[in-house]
C-alpha cells in the first residue's frame, strides 16, 4: 500500500494556494488539479462515486461494511494552503532518522532547531520532512489529505474490519475562510465529522475561538494642502491614532491561552477615507461585544480631539466556538480519544487559539472534533511534519472507525 508520507511528497507538489482577494469559488483554480488526482485515486481505490464538484469539493463514500447501526462520520481536511508564504514550486525533502539537531534547508538559511520548535525533539529517529526554504510545505492540510487517504486504503484492503459508512470531505479555501462557503451536506450524508488539521500527535480540540471580523472607517475631509489650516481632517492620521491606543495585552501578539484578541491585520485609504481591517477573537462569545464597543470608544475619542473627522464600525460574524455544539455530542470527541488510546498515544484535548472547517460545519448541522495531523510551524518555510506522526495519525483513523461501529447498537 502507498504510505501516508509517499502521498504527502506528491500532493505538496502540487501549487493550491487560495487568494484571500479572489472572489470566485474555489478562490484559485488550481485547487482544483489536486481535487482532480485525489477523485481519480479514489476511484482506484473503488470509492466510485467520488467526484470534484464546480466549487472545487471532493466528495466520497467508503461504504460500511457491518450491518450494525452505525452513525455516518465524514473525514475531513483542506487542500488550499496557505497565502501567508510562497507555495509555488515546494520542493519536499525527507530528512531520515531525524537525530535531535538542528536542520537546516538549503535556501534562505532556514534552520530548524529544537530550541524554538520544541516538538521536534520527540522526534528521534522518524523522518522529518521539510520543504527547501523558499516555501512552505504545505503539510497544513496535506498531511491530514494524506493520512485519510492512506486510511481509506488501508480499510479497503482490510474488509474484515467492521465499520459504518464513511464519508470523506475535501475542502478548498480554508485558509481563507471559505472553506464551507459551499459544502453540500445534503450531498455529503454525514451525522458527525473530524477535521484532520491539528498540530502535535494525539491531540485533539474540541473548541476554538468565537470570531468576529469589523471594518472600521474614519471619514475626514480633504483640502489642498497649502490651504488646508483649521479646514483638513486626516483620515489617515485618525486610523494611526487609533492604531496607537491598541493595547499590547489586547493584540495577538501580546496574548496566550484562553486570552482574546483584536488584530488589525489590513489599512488603506487615504485623507479623505481610511479604512482598518480587524479580526476579533475570544473564547467567549460574549467578549465579541465587548471588543467592538470598545473599539468604538477608542474611535470616538479620536474623532473628538479632530474636528471633522468621523467614523462608522461595520461587525460581522465570522464563526463561533464549535464547542456551544459539541457539548451536546460528547462521544464525538470521547471516540476520537478512545482511537487514540488504542493508537497507542495519550490523547490531550485542548482548544485551537483560531478556527478550522469544523467551526462553520458544527454549527450547519455537522458536530465536527478536530484531531492532530502533525503538522508544525504551518503558513511558514519552517513548516515540517513527521512520518511517525502521520502514521499515527493513520492507525487513529483506522481505530475510530471501529470504535463508532463498537459502540453502537446491533
Amino acid at each position: 500500500m502507498t504510505t501516508a508520507l509517499e502521498r504527502l511528497l506528491r500532493y505538496v507538489k502540487i501549487d493550491t494556494q487560495s487568494d484571500l482577494h479572489s472572489t470566485s469559488s474555489p478562490t484559485t483554480e488550481k485547487q482544483k488539479d489536486l481535487g482532480r488526482l485525489l477523485v481519480a485515486e479514489l476511484h482506484d481505490l473503488g470509492l466510485n462515486d467520488a467526484e470534484l464538484d464546480a466549487h472545487g469539493y471532493v466528495y466520497a463514500t467508503l461504504a460500511a461494511t457491518t450491518d450494525r447501526d452505525v452513525p455516518v462520520i465524514c473525514w475531513c481536511a483542506h487542500m488550499d494552503t496557505s497565502p501567508e508564504a510562497p507555495g509555488a514550486g515546494v520542493q519536499p525533502i525527507v530528512h531520515r532518522e531525524y537525530d535531535g539537531g538542528v536542520i537546516r534547508l538549503p535556501h534562505e538559511g532556514i534552520v530548524l532547531d529544537p530550541a524554538e520548535h520544541p516538538d521536534l525533539r520527540d522526534q528521534v529517529g522518524s523522518a522529518i520532512v521539510t520543504a527547501d526554504g523558499r516555501t512552505l510545505l504545505g503539510a497544513d492540510n496535506k498531511a491530514g489529505i494524506a493520512e485519510i487517504m492512506a486510511a481509506v486504503e488501508w480499510l479497503v484492503a482490510h474488509p474484515e474490519v467492521a465499520h459504518g459508512a464513511i464519508k470523506i470531505l475535501f475542502t478548498p479555501d480554508e485558509e481563507v475562510g471559505r472553506g464551507t462557503a459551499h459544502v453540500n451536506l445534503t450531498r455529503l450524508g454525514a451525522d458527525f465529522a473530524y477535521t484532520v488539521d491539528g498540530e502535535r500527535r494525539g491531540t485533539l480540540e474540541d473548541e476554538t475561538f468565537s470570531a468576529d471580523g469589523a471594518v472600521l472607517t474614519f471619514t475626514g475631509v480633504n483640502t489642498h494642502p497649502g490651504f488646508a489650516k483649521d479646514k483638513m481632517a486626516n483620515a489617515l492620521k485618525g486610523a494611526g491614532a487609533l492604531l496607537a491606543r491598541l493595547e499590547h495585552d489586547w493584540s495577538p501578539e501580546g496574548t496566550a491561552g484562553t486570552d482574546g484578541f483584536v488584530h488589525p491585520y489590513e489599512v488603506k485609504g487615504s485623507v479623505e477615507s481610511t479604512q482598518i481591517h480587524f479580526i476579533m477573537r475570544s473564547f467567549r462569545t460574549p467578549d465579541l461585544d465587548v471588543y467592538a464597543d470598545r473599539l468604538r470608544s477608542l474611535a470616538t475619542e479620536v474623532c473628538a480631539a479632530r474636528p471633522g473627522l468621523n467614523f462608522t464600525l461595520e461587525v460581522r460574524e465570522q464563526y463561533r466556538s464549535m464547542k456551544e455544539i459539541l457539548d451536546r455530542h460528547p462521544e464525538v470527541a470521547e471516540h476520537a480519544e478512545t482511537a487514540m488510546l488504542r493508537a497507542g498515544l495519550t490523547p490531550e484535548r485542548g482548544r485551537i487559539r483560531g478556527g478550522t472547517d469544523g467551526s462553520q460545519l458544527s454549527f450547519m448541522g455537522l458536530p465536527t472534533v478536530n484531531i492532530f495531523a502533525g503538522e508544525h510551524a504551518f503558513h511558514s518555510r519552517y513548516e515540517w511534519v513527521s512520518e511517525a506522526d502521520m502514521e499515527y495519525a493513520v492507525q487513529t483513523l483506522i481505530e475510530l472507525a471501529q470504535v463508532w461501529a463498537e459502540s453502537s447498537n446491533p
